[in-house]
């Protein structure tokens, strides 16, 4: 399939970004930062507010498209909260969760 708009370039730019999140430093040990926001049941908010945060100070402060992948990450990252907590959670397909 061709991609008009280079979806497939972003998208595997986005995945290389999130992987190289898991080799820095503050995710090191099993359990992150974001596993005790949502322990306290804030992760959906969290979440949210990064996306805010991000999107308005996109190409304003650093790198812009660093801004975008930061977006796009806690979106994804919402979307997991988001269905985990519906109630067709066990019927969601999460191929990789099970990696």
């Amino acid at each position: 399939m061709s991609f008009k708009y280079r979806e497939d370039k972003f998208l595997n730019e986005l995945d290389q970004y999130i992987q190289s999140t898991y080799s820095e430093h503050y995710s090191s040990d099993k359990l992150q930062t974001l596993d005790v926001i949502d322990a306290c049941g804030d992760a959906k908010a969290f979440c949210r507010s990064n996306i805010i945060k991000y999107a308005s100070r996109y190409d304003r402060k650093g790198s812009a498209r660093q801004d975008l992948l930061k977006v796009l990450h806690y979106g994804i990252l919402l979307m997991h909260f988001h269905t985990r907590d519906q109630a067709n959670y066990a019927a969601a397909d999460f191929a990789a969760q099970e990696d």
